[in-house]
């Protein structure tokens, strides 16, 4: 005579025999989403706005490269993607580089300044 956990069981079987091939994808669905939406998203999204950056960069911004080295544009080429900046006043120091090689703008650091609250 069968149990009422073999009743169960066979009915757990029987269930999973009519159950939609598609509802077993769903999670691996979701899951991919959420990839999406969590991590390939927000790293188009970044690199748009240093592309955007590297593109607007114009004479007498500072810069910072890929390498640390901080200076600032005197001349930029849209043909050819050359950036040429200078790093030291004193002797007139300049580097040409490719314009992807430029990290960030620096802030104009007046502005920061007067936002503090110090005397």
């Amino acid at each position: 005579m069968p149990t009422l956990h073999d009743l169960s069981f066979a009915a757990l079987l029987a269930q999973q025999d009519t159950q939609n091939p598609f509802v077993m994808l769903l999670p691996i669905l979701v899951i991919g989403v959420l990839f999406y939406v969590l991590m390939i998203r927000p790293e188009k999204r970044r690199r748009s706005e240093v592309t955007q950056m590297q593109e607007g960069l114009k004479k007498n911004d500072r810069v910072v490269t890929i390498g640390g080295i901080i200076g600032t544009v005197v001349n930029t080429s849209p043909a050819t993607g050359e950036v040429t900046i200078r790093v030291d006043d004193s002797n007139n120091t300049r580097l040409r580089m490719v314009r992807s090689s430029i990290s960030r703008v620096l802030g104009d650091e007046k502005s920061v300044d007067s936002g503090s609250d110090q005397p």
